[in-house]
């Protein structure tokens, strides 16, 4: 049997003495003291878990703080309040900073086998509301959302039902809920702490005014329905319950800050969560910080504004290219530019779609050679030194050297400059025959023309294709760009209108073992090089084709091997077979990795790292460095 067993865990300690916490000593945040003193919200020792998560800051390197002050940050558009989420990173299971499986939310897990998953809640904690948090929430999430056909058609999410079946829940009292499958689900862990998490819990008490199983007033729910402007009960409840972009003010929430604006908006105002759960060694609730407002702009001018002294906090909506300009701000403004390392599979991929509807290139494409024959034309060291200044890593599209599973033999797969033996391998293909200018033709006839299709949302990928052209034209192959916005784009990939993308790529560039490989297999419908043999995987067989690549029906078949042991050697193995597989074959083309990102703060503002490690999956931006301890200092 292999067992996990956390408790209180990572960073959190045994429990504060209840004299440490009375407020009287700790002090509480200004910003409550007049819903303190009206009686209208109970003092801290009252607030928090009898046994909260203490966060050892002084451990980890970090300073105690002080509360107050607030941050500014900008957003390309209001569905961006989904960062406060990710940022927030408050997760019933979540990492540390290095990547370890801790108790959050929950005091303490328990998985058997990955089969039997037992969760411990924390005595006393509430809900942002005031209302308490208990395993009553898990069970209707599961009784009267997830088993609910209206509300969840489809069975409920993959990674509840990895082996088809959903798990048994039981609720065996107040503060504990346990999950069991038959089969091993090393994948449930990983979603619970991911950037996107997989909910199984959500406020009964505030959700059952939307369900039609408990809410009896017929004239009510319809006035609700009609205020929400839809039509089913059910697409009611979803839209009051959805947590991951909190667009509803009045969900209550377990994160460290809640959204107080109703859209539509050009300003989110989200302040703290009185509630919340952590506390550092002396005994302040975090967060330190009273409030982040998010001012909606443009995309494109997101960094001409953070520039501008306009953001105390800006992590997205900036690149590399943005560098120099934001550098040159810490002159004019009190902020200072950090660069840490970018933690996907390669900041610029290049993407044959193998799905795409030419059957000429589709067959090109699914030619191992002509990918290989792409890779090794492009000359890596030149994009570095002329995009990056020569601070990134030439490399395949695989995982970095922070991860434990990284071999330098996936980095160098084909991404040596050899454009002999690329022309070599064009033609084996039997792309023999050029035309007067040289470009090779195709079979057809055709000019060997590759339209290279991007989101138009960076700078650099069109920096970066100007320098691919050049490569490609050597070996007979004429490269052209187009710019379309990002959901034309993703739309174009699925309809097979795409022949070839540039964008990010792995999501995760530092997995350990036991993070899902599921990235590097067709597992979703937004993968650029097989959108359609993803959308066959995410549908259960229902939408689009399954692969008929031998490689890539492999790297499914590994998939679900690697979602069926418990084994952690197993599982380790399974990434590696994966690993040599995606890079020997050459899914997508890695140009360079390891890059620097700019993260901009204001000059005041403490406990955020120098240098770290940046990307969604799995560090949620700035999550696993926990906001929630970053302060103000004053001067």
């Amino acid at each position: 049997m292999v067992t996990r067993r956390i408790f209180l865990g990572g960073l959190v300690g045994a429990a504060i003495a209840p004299a440490v916490l009375r407020a009287e000593q700790v002090g509480e945040p200004e910003f409550l003291k007049e819903r303190l003193a009206s009686g209208s919200l109970p003092p801290m020792a009252e607030r928090i878990p009898a046994r909260p998560r203490i966060v050892n800051l002084k451990e980890m390197g970090l300073q105690p703080g002080t509360y107050g002050g607030t941050v500014r940050t900008i957003i390309g558009g209001q569905r961006d309040i989904r960062f406060m989420t990710i940022y927030g990173y408050a997760r019933l299971v979540g990492y540390d900073k290095h990547l370890h499986f801790q108790p959050d939310i929950l005091a303490d897990f328990h998985a058997e086998d990955e089969r039997v998953f037992t969760f411990t809640l924390r005595e006393g904690h509430k809900w942002s509301d005031g209302q308490p948090f208990t395993a009553d929430d898990f069970r209707y999430w599961w009784e009267d959302v997830i088993l609910n056909e209206k509300l969840t058609p489809g069975g409920g999410a993959l990674e509840l039902r990895p082996h088809g079946s959903l798990p048994r829940f039981e609720m065996l009292d107040p503060l504990t809920v346990r999950y069991t499958w038959e089969k091993p689900n090393p994948m449930f862990l990983p979603t619970l702490a991911g950037p996107l998490p997989l909910v199984i819990v959500g406020p009964a008490h505030y959700l059952k005014q939307f369900h039609k199983k408990f809410q009896s007033d017929e004239a009510k729910m319809e006035q609700m329905m009609k205020a929400s402007r839809v039509k089913k009960w059910q697409d009611l409840h979803i839209k009051m319950a959805r947590s991951y972009r909190p667009e509803n003010p009045n969900l209550p929430t377990l994160d460290p800050w809640r959204n107080t604006t109703p859209l539509p908006a050009e300003q989110f105002v989200f302040e703290r969560n009185p509630f919340f759960h952590r506390v550092d060694e002396t005994g302040r609730q975090l967060p330190y910080l009273d409030r982040f407002v998010l001012n909606v702009s443009s995309s494109s001018i997101i960094a001409a504004k953070a520039g501008a002294g306009e953001a105390d906090l800006q992590v997205t909506g900036i690149d590399f290219n943005d560098y120099t300009f934001l550098k040159e701000a810490e002159k004019r403004f009190p902020v200072k530019v950090n660069l840490w390392k970018l933690a996907r599979g390669s900041r610029i991929t290049l993407l044959p779609n193998l799905n795409c509807a030419d059957e000429v290139w589709r067959g090109l494409f699914r030619d191992v050679r002509l990918r290989r024959a792409l890779s090794l034309a492009i000359n890596r060291h030149e994009i570095n030194m002329v995009a990056f200044y020569g601070l990134g890593t030439p490399s395949a599209d695989t995982v970095l050297p922070d991860s434990p599973l990284f071999k330098q033999e996936y980095a160098d797969a084909f991404v040596k400059f050899d454009p002999d033996e690329a022309n070599r391998l064009l033609d084996e293909l039997g792309l023999t025959k050029r035309g007067d200018d040289g470009i090779r033709l195709l079979p057809d006839g055709r000019r060997a023309e590759i339209t290279v299709e991007t989101a138009g949302e960076s700078n650099l990928d069109t920096d970066v294709l100007e320098l691919v052209r050049d490569h490609w034209a050597n070996i007979g192959l004429a490269l052209y760009t187009r710019t379309s916005q990002r959901d034309v784009f993703r739309n174009r990939a699925m309809s097979g209108s795409i022949m070839m993308s540039i964008w990010y790529g792995l999501d995760n560039g530092v997995p350990t073992a036991d993070m899902s490989p599921a990235g590097l297999a067709p597992t979703l419908d937004d993968q650029l090089q097989w959108p359609l043999w993803g959308m066959h995987y995410l549908s259960a067989g229902q939408e689009g084709v399954a692969p008929d690549l031998p490689e890539a029906a492999e790297l499914v078949n590994l998939l679900s091997q690697w979602g069926s042991t418990a084994k952690f050697e197993e599982r380790q193995a399974i990434w590696h077979r994966m690993l040599s597989i995606y890079t020997q074959q050459v899914f997508s083309i890695g140009l360079i990795n390891s890059t620097p990102q700019p993260i901009l703060r204001a000059a005041k503002l403490q406990n955020l790292p120098e240098r770290a490690l940046y990307g969604f999956d799995p560090t949620s931006y700035l999550g696993v460095y926990m906001p929630d301890a970053f302060w103000y200092k004053e001067a």
